[in-house]
């Protein structure tokens, strides 16, 4: 999700007795999971039917949604510091936490690893253990990386190594206007175990650096621009020099993972939507603009030719805008939101 967002003055809608008394019902073909707050990213966890969202505001933390009954519900977390944080031994506190982007990498059956942006108390990327071998998931936090001083990330992935990349949306001094003139404002910063702390991946700078991922053998990285409204892919060896790239894409990419196919998977709102002026752009009321009800779009891209294919989509419905991110479950595309009470459910085309 573009963490400048918040700047557009969204709010974080109250989860529970609020979707209870708002209802869940379908708008058509388009079903919903309720009970969830600014469910901004969402992730499958290995070998099971279980999906993991973040709720991105303070204290919302993680829900855990079972994608065959349709329901979420807060999932808790304990506390084992690892060594290999030693430089973040204090875990947050469910008040303060603020979960963002999230990513799942498998380290051993049943054990994957969770790295999560967070908001709150501190700027960092959180490290999470996540034991799917019981009846039911269960997380365990094992430290963190903070973030440089006086930035906030965006989005996160891993390497097989441990490294963690992880966006920044604004570097300081740089402003959204500039994102939707395409000037760059972000970049893309690295950490691998023993470092000190995060250090900027020189020539990954871009109009609003977003989503992240690594590609399966762990030779390239995938960034979304959501000032130029592209997937960009770049070697890890030489980051410097651009591999390839999507068509501008007819919506704003926000999050991106790897979908179960090798394709990548991203989803975002339609940009030229009349009733809410058209394509964004520095003439645009922005809190406006981010309250107006637009259709989502959901494409799955080929890495190696980067060119896309709309696999979902849902219409312009005031019970569900400000798209983040798709994710493929139970033969249906799952749609989370920085801005909403509701996880939608799409058919897939």
């Amino acid at each position: 999700m573009m963490r400048s967002m918040a700047v557009l003055g969204f709010v974080c809608f109250a989860c529970g007795a609020y979707a209870q008394r708002t209802g869940c019902e379908p708008s058509g073909e388009v079903a919903f999971v309720c009970g969830v707050t600014n469910p901004e990213d969402l992730v499958l966890v290995p070998g099971t039917s279980w999906i993991l969202s973040s709720g991105m505001a303070d204290g919302a933390g993680f829900y855990l949604v079972d994608s065959k009954a349709g329901s979420a519900s807060v999932l808790p977390f304990t506390a084992e510091p690892d060594p290999t944080f030693a430089r973040c031994a204090t875990p947050p506190t469910a008040q303060s936490l603020n979960t963002h982007g999230l990513s799942l990498r498998p380290t051993e059956p049943g054990r994957p690893s969770n790295f999560v942006e967070v908001h709150g108390a501190r700027e960092a990327i959180e490290v999470f253990d996540v034991d799917a071998t019981g009846a039911r998931p269960t997380l365990t936090w094992r430290g963190c990386v903070p973030m440089p001083d006086g930035l906030a990330a965006n989005s996160v992935a891993s390497f097989a190594d441990g490294s963690i990349l992880a966006t920044v949306l604004f570097l300081p001094g740089k402003t959204f206007l500039d994102s939707v003139t395409r000037k760059p404002t972000g970049a893309v910063f690295e950490w691998s175990p023993g470092d000190a702390g995060f250090t900027k991946i020189e020539g990954t700078e871009l109009p609003a650096n977003n989503g992240i991922e690594v590609s399966a053998d762990g030779r390239e990285f995938y960034v979304a621009s959501s000032g130029l409204q592209t997937i960009v892919a770049f070697s890890r060896s030489n980051p410097a020099r651009q591999l390839r790239t999507t068509r501008p894409l007819p919506f704003t990419p926000d999050n991106v993972h790897l979908g179960p196919d090798g394709r990548l998977l991203t989803a975002g709102m339609a940009n030229d939507v009349p009733e809410c002026g058209g394509p964004p752009g520095p003439e645009h009321d922005i809190p406006r603009l981010a309250a107006c009800p637009r259709p989502t779009i959901a494409v799955a891209i080929d890495p190696q030719t980067m060119r896309d294919t709309v696999i979902a989509t849902t219409p312009t419905d005031p019970k569900f805008s400000n798209a983040t991110m798709v994710l493929l479950a139970e033969g249906q595309a799952w749609i989370g939101t920085f801005s909403g009470d509701k996880i939608a459910r799409a058919p897939l085309r």
